[in-house]
């Protein structure tokens, strides 16, 4: 009866010893998955990135911040860092020297920079067309740039489109004088022309009390991409996911932003203070035709076109303000962007 009892005991403690065995073993398989699953939800290391901007933060660059604020970047898994511009600044230097990585900037700059053996690559256009224009005292307007000729123009020495202009309706009797950003000079001369962006000296100029109209230099047929995303060609072939993934968080910041841009202003306004919301809010309004009109209305935002870009290369090159020409295809592509659907 004892070694019955001894027995049943020894028996009762192997079979204690091994559901403890067991219930280790599920635990150490319990641990070990957790482990795997918190090591699988871990968030990608994200790949830092600089973009310097055009100038100071505007409306202009509204798709860049939506982007940013909405985490479309981190999803895309970037950190980006957006470095403003200003008169000091040339984001084409910056990305050139690989200070930065993205750059904004108009095209005519990109390919003038190509005298300088500086190869840039446009990947995305926000503007399809250009809000430079030509500002008079409403009612002074003119019909067709030759009738410039008799009048005070205030305008930036060395402007591209300036030197198309005077070549184009042959602008002999402008008095040409100096434009610093101030306005004082034109408001008190109501023959006067100054240059100007449409989409923001006539909200300054009415807040002065001083009605205003402009003719835009498209109307010319000098009409540059705007605000363009760029990168090196040596930067594009070593770093094609990069851009690829850039690419796509701006052009669709750019959607975000065209339901969005209040919000999205008083971010922007964080970054440069001088900018008041109605102002910002006047911008983004009248930006509306040239970031969603035009090929993007078809194709999308950013598109750009072969066409486009080859005149503009015939037009500096005619100019003198380009060496010698060359093919469209080399700096600009449109392999980056989005498939775009409607919106």
């Amino acid at each position: 009866m004892k070694a019955w009892r001894k027995a049943s005991f020894l028996l009762i403690v192997i079979i204690f010893m091994f559901f403890l065995a067991a219930c280790g073993g599920q635990e150490s398989s319990s641990s070990t998955n957790e482990g795997d699953s918190a090591s699988n939800g871990e968030k990608k290391e994200l790949k830092d990135v600089k973009i310097v901007l055009n100038w100071f933060p505007k409306a202009q660059h509204g798709g860049l911040y939506a982007a940013q604020e909405n985490g479309l970047f981190e999803k895309n898994g970037l950190k980006v860092t957006i470095e403003p511009g200003g008169p000091q600044v040339s984001s084409i230097q910056m990305v050139a020297s690989g200070s930065a990585d993205f750059g904004l900037a108009h095209a005519d700059q990109m390919v003038i920079a190509r005298n300088q053996g500086i190869e840039l690559v446009a990947v995305a256009a926000a503007m399809q067309g250009s809000p430079q224009a030509l500002m008079f005292h409403k009612g002074k307007g003119i019909d067709d740039f030759d009738e410039l000729n008799g009048r005070k123009v205030y305008i930036q020495p060395g402007i591209t489109y300036w030197d198309f202009l005077k070549s184009k309706y042959n602008l002999t009797n402008v008095q040409e004088l100096a434009y610093t950003g101030q306005h004082s000079n034109f408001i008190s001369d109501p023959n006067s022309v100054s240059q100007a962006f449409k989409t923001s000296e006539p909200f300054f100029l009415k807040k002065d009390g001083v009605d205003v109209e402009t003719k835009l230099i498209s109307d010319a047929g000098y009409n540059p991409y705007n605000v363009v995303l760029y990168v090196t060609k040596d930067y594009l072939e070593k770093n094609k996911e990069t851009v690829k993934a850039f690419v796509d968080a701006f052009v669709e910041g750019w959607y975000l932003y065209k339901d969005s841009y209040e919000e999205i202003n008083k971010v922007i306004q964080k970054d440069n203070a001088d900018m008041e919301l109605e102002s910002l809010k006047f911008e983004a309004e009248t930006q509306v035709d040239f970031v969603y009109g035009g090929d993007a209305a078809e194709h999308g935002v950013g598109y750009m076109t072969e066409e486009r870009w080859a005149t503009l290369i015939k037009q500096l090159h005619d100019l003198g303000l380009l060496e010698k020409t060359f093919d469209a295809k080399e700096i600009f592509t449109t392999e980056y962007l989005p498939k775009h659907e409607s919106k």
